[in-house]
């Protein structure tokens, strides 16, 4: 499934935004009014968001709701911080990543050993690619951008040629490319050109939903 669309998102926050402003949601003519587009357009942007299951809603006014709505900060609990989760990662052969609407997530503080929420940000995986490792299909894992550059071994979120992303295990190959290497013997070990990889960040952690 396709991922939010940037149009979608404006609707998503729109919604958000309102009802935290009036403690009701909008109808679909306030919407087009506050984004400043057609009615119509805005139905056919709540019947896809419906199919992506962003929202739901039924015939009666004022019925939509958000399946993702955010968190103010002064409603969470102390010991919480709150981080954007991106989007979803590949674990297994390198996909496109599925963009989200800025949503947020909540991990306890210090989760990871880290001593701030600055700069941390979580992404969905997708795949078994990492799954020797303890990375399943489905976790929730926690990224810090890289202050110096990774070690051998260290888990990294990398964006590689073709503008796909994947969760995979650094290594330095030679002077001119670096390995990104699976813990899954189903799956190829990756090797790029250094100059046609970004690294996003390094995994510093994972949540798990059973």
């Amino acid at each position: 499934m396709k991922g939010i669309t940037e149009k979608q998102q404006h609707i998503l926050d729109f919604i958000d935004d309102f009802k935290e402003a009036n403690g009701i949601p909008p109808t679909v003519q306030e919407i087009a009014d506050g984004i400043g587009v057609k009615g119509s357009t805005v139905f056919a942007h709540l019947r896809a968001l419906q199919r992506k299951n962003q929202i739901a809603r039924s015939s009666k006014a004022r019925s939509i709701s958000l399946t993702n709505p955010r968190i103010s900060l002064d409603k969470l609990p102390s010991g919480i911080w709150t981080i954007p989760l991106l989007g979803r990662i590949s674990a297994g052969e390198p996909a496109e990543s599925v963009a989200m609407r800025g949503e947020q997530y909540q991990i306890p503080a210090g989760f990871g050993g880290s001593t701030s929420a600055e700069g941390l940000f979580a992404l969905q995986v997708q795949g078994e690619s990492m799954r020797d490792l303890g990375i399943m299909d489905g976790d929730v894992v926690i990224v810090k951008p890289l202050d110096a550059p990774p070690r051998p071994g260290d888990i990294v979120a990398a964006v590689v040629p073709g503008g796909e992303c994947t969760v995979k295990s650094f290594y330095p190959h030679d002077a001119q490319s670096i390995e990104l290497r699976p813990a899954n013997p189903d799956y190829h070990v990756q090797i790029h050109p250094v100059d046609q990889v970004r690294l996003q960040g390094k995994v510093i952690a994972l949540q798990r939903q059973y």
